[in-house]
């Protein structure tokens, strides 16, 4: 039985996943800041979904999480799900003219800082799996190529903190899978979805955005790592 946690899991993208991952046969955990939402999203999603409160921006959360994974059997496959999106009270992105130091921190914060410690905190668990996988949520806005390439709607998106972490995380995912070649590390970008992220901006359905991570979730031991991916195959940096 494969064991997956999935970040930011009682909506959106990542309840999406977890419904998916649970159909294949996962045991799901479900990783959700406010405990009552938690337990209410594993309480639609059924048999195999278990709860547990996990704020990425707090040492203290994800220490206990890591020790009740533990405590509970391991875990293999680990989906860094959980971000944010700095917006205007007015859903707007926030532009360069009005970025400053605590937006990008804040951003920062739960993106890249969060990732990297649930990551390390799991680290122990994930080297113990015979198949460790470890799938990191990326976007289209973190690649520099599409964000360079005038006419393009990536070239159009004028927020920086958002794209930044994103690129960050890209940079994270290529190291870390270096240094544990024994795992299977990648990318995705789950495209333009509709979720509370966006203020439900997107085009496209939770169904169509979460196909990539649920497919890099499974990606076999002589699979891709170290990759950036959406739907229809690899992307550039």
């Amino acid at each position: 039985m494969t064991t997956t946690l999935i970040t930011g899991a009682n909506k959106g993208l990542g309840f999406e996943t977890a419904r998916r991952l649970l159909a294949a046969g996962h045991t799901v955990y479900v990783g959700s800041r406010d405990a009552d939402r938690g337990r209410e999203a594993v309480e639609r999603l059924g048999a195999g979904a278990r709860a547990v409160r996990l704020d990425v921006t707090d040492d203290a959360s994800v220490g206990a999480a890591a020790e009740a994974i533990a405590a509970d059997g391991g875990l293999d496959v680990l989906v860094n799900n959980a971000g944010i999106e700095s917006r205007t009270a007015e859903n707007g992105v926030v532009g360069a003219a009005d970025l400053t130091a605590d937006v990008m921190r804040e951003t920062f914060e739960t993106n890249v800082f969060g990732l990297v410690r649930v990551t390390h905190a799991f680290l122990p668990l994930l080297r113990r799996s015979a198949a460790p996988v470890v799938v990191n949520l990326s976007s289209g806005l973190a690649s520099l190529s599409r964000l360079s390439a005038p006419g393009t709607p990536a070239y159009a998106y004028p927020g920086v903190a958002y794209p930044a972490s994103k690129t960050t995380v890209n940079m994270i995912t290529v190291q870390y899978a270096k240094a544990f070649p024994e795992m299977r590390i990648n990318a995705v970008e789950p495209g333009f979805t509709k979720t509370d992220l966006n203020g439900n901006t997107g085009v496209q359905t939770v169904e169509q955005g979460a196909e990539i991570i649920v497919r890099m979730a499974q990606v076999p031991a002589d699979g891709p790592t170290g990759g950036y991916f959406d739907a229809e195959g690899p992307l550039p940096w």
